[in-house]
């Protein structure tokens, strides 16, 4: 028998009022047994091909058949054991489990009531419901918290409820759109351990991604870009494709940021990251290696090979990253020099009754230099964002931004600063444009130098195809776009970000960096907390928060080197997240 569960024949998907097709010209094959990954940037059409395989959307054309899910218990199954009709796709689907993108959860209902209500749309009662239950609450590792209301929970909480609710009704083919996004890297394991268990006990998973590091987790992958289907197949076959292209500038002299945009430069390079003190490059096919004089990387500097990623491969299919330069920083003065702090907490603590979401930290950040706050879901660092903002009064402690008292004059802190909140803090039902010009106006900004600000924005994030769109329609990555326009257009000598880039894919990503990276060498100094290990290689100093109290400083290099061991001597950034947390966690509670 074949051990092909799905195939899709020549589909498409578009919707009224698009430009454009959401899927064209699909064909693909999956196979049972495996994790597939459904992977590619916002707007690529995952979310589109995630709901006609749920049997939520019908296809324009094409054709999705299923084999094989049911045997011989799917008496609507035609002989081959393919659902022959897709208008008639409840033959198949209650043994589908679906997760999709927003959680599918009610965030004022307990975690119970959440699985109570998605048992009774599942059929499932009675006395195996309770077995049911127990075993879920067990495997997701919920049990002490059923009577917490969902939108009371951690992001790593709420997708391991999401998938107990997906996983209700014993379903062969669970679908999880994007279940990544948003979750701490220790919450992202423990997703993975999970679903591989699943893969198991006889499951098949596809799991829907923008994370491209998640791809090498998958058996197979589906590549989507804009509703094409780029390649299907093992991802190590397509990074195989620029395994002899990859290549580390470790100890360079003087600024990686500028370092990264001479790199950039280079007709030889297809794309360039900052990894820590260093900078990782991928060559274009057949280019010949930039020399360290070429490049300007100083004496010291030494050229070493790199291991290939699926996201270098990914780039190098689309033909090569952004550009090397932000159009932004040509609109924004340049800061007076200088290294005083601009940014200090002292002992800032903040009880919300006996619980302590921030517990006596301190820190200090100097003008001109990214600084990290880096922690699991609920570790914290919100608080501290918003009480470093003005947002919240601490319980004690003290906080200065620009000299200013926090405490006594936060309105006027405020007017210094930029702030990108993790929702976006745009007005939804307003457009692009009224967004811009509201946010212009409560900065300060009047008049023709408004409208120029407004403009230039307009043009740097390239936002004109959707000034009359409002900001909850807005792509992805075009409301991160908007978003950082509205906390830069006043000029601000301090800009805060808050998981600016969740869920946004590797172009959008370095698009996003290299607008912070000029804004930074214009002495704009950034503080930003992220759960994309890849982007905290771009600060200069981290915190590492953890239970509201801040357990490792230092730069990325120097938290790697604290996760050296003999069994992983050249540990990533997301490797020493998860040591450290983990060390820290067994410490306190032993």
């Amino acid at each position: 028998m074949s051990d092909r569960l799905i195939e899709i024949d020549a589909l498409e998907k578009a919707f009224a009022g698009s430009a454009k097709p959401a899927l064209t010209q699909v064909s693909a094959r999956i196979r049972s047994g495996i994790v597939t990954g459904l992977v590619g940037p916002d707007g690529a059409g995952k979310t589109t091909l995630m709901r006609l395989l749920a049997g939520l959307l019908i296809p324009s054309s094409g054709q999705i058949r299923i084999r094989d899910l049911a045997g011989s218990k799917n008496d609507d199954l035609d002989e081959s054991g393919d659902a022959s009709d897709w208008d008639s796709p409840e033959a198949w689907r209650e043994l589908i489990g679906y997760m999709p993108q927003k959680f599918g959860l009610y965030e004022d209902l307990t975690v119970q009531e959440n699985l109570d209500l998605h048992a009774d749309l599942r059929g499932v009662v009675g006395e195996e419901r309770m077995v049911v239950f127990d075993r879920l609450l067990r495997f997701t590792d919920l049990v002490s918290f059923t009577t917490r209301l969902a939108g009371r929970l951690s992001g790593g909480m709420k997708q391991k409820l999401g998938l107990a609710c997906a996983l209700l009704g014993h379903p062969r083919l669970l679908l999880l759109d994007e279940p990544g996004v948003g979750v701490d890297p220790i919450s992202r394991r423990e997703l993975w351990r999970m679903v591989h268990d699943l893969i198991r006990e006889g499951l098949t998973v596809i799991w829907s991604t923008a994370y491209l590091d998640e791809a090498e987790l998958c058996g197979e992958v589906l590549l989507l870009n804009e509703g094409k289907l780029l390649f299907a197949g093992n991802p190590r076959d397509l990074t195989s494709r620029v395994a002899e292209r990859c290549w580390q500038i470790r100890e360079p002299a003087g600024s990686r940021r500028r370092l990264l945009a001479r790199v950039l430069r280079r007709p030889e390079v297809l794309d360039a990251v900052i990894q820590g003190h260093s900078v990782r490059m991928v060559l274009r096919q057949d280019a010949v290696l930039p020399t360290l004089d070429h490049l300007e990387a100083g004496k010291q500097a030494r050229m070493v090979r790199a291991s290939p990623r699926f996201e270098d491969a990914f780039i190098d299919l689309l033909g090569g990253g952004p550009q090397a330069e932000s159009a932004l920083i040509h609109h924004v003065r340049k800061q007076q020099d200088g290294r005083e702090a601009v940014v200090e907490a002292v002992e800032l603590t903040k009880r919300f009754g006996e619980f302590k979401a921030a517990d006596r930290i301190s820190f200090a950040v100097r003008r001109g230099e990214v600084f990290g706050l880096l922690g699991p879901n609920g570790a914290g660092k919100s608080t501290v964002f918003r009480m470093m903002c003005g947002l919240l009064t601490p319980t004690s402690g003290t906080a200065h931004v620009m000299g200013i008292d926090l405490k006594g004059s936060p309105s006027r802190a405020r007017q210094c600063l930029g702030y990108m909140a993790q929702k976006f803090s745009l007005y939804s039902n307003l457009t692009a444009l009224q967004n811009l010009k509201f946010f212009s106006g409560a900065y300060g900004l009047r008049g023709a130098n408004q409208r120029e600000c407004v403009d230039a924005m307009i043009q740097v994030f390239k936002l004109e195809p959707y000034l009359k769109a409002t900001a909850e329609s807005l792509p992805l990555g075009f409301k991160q776009r908007l978003a950082l326009a509205c906390a830069v257009m006043h000029e601000p000598d301090l800009l805060f970000l808050d998981e600016p880039t969740s869920g946004v894919d590797p172009v959008t990503r370095r698009e996003f960096w290299t607008h912070i990276n000029g804004l930074v060498e214009n002495g704009v100094t950034v503080v930003v907390t992220t759960h994309f290990m890849d982007e905290a290689e771009y600060c200069d100093h981290i915190a590492l928060v953890f239970r509201g109290q801040i357990i490792a400083t230092g730069t990325p290099d120097q938290l790697k080197e604290q996760a050296l061991t003999p069994e992983n001597p050249d540990p990533s950034m997301e490797d020493a997240f998860i040591e450290l947390i983990q060390k820290q966690a067994k410490s306190q509670d032993l």
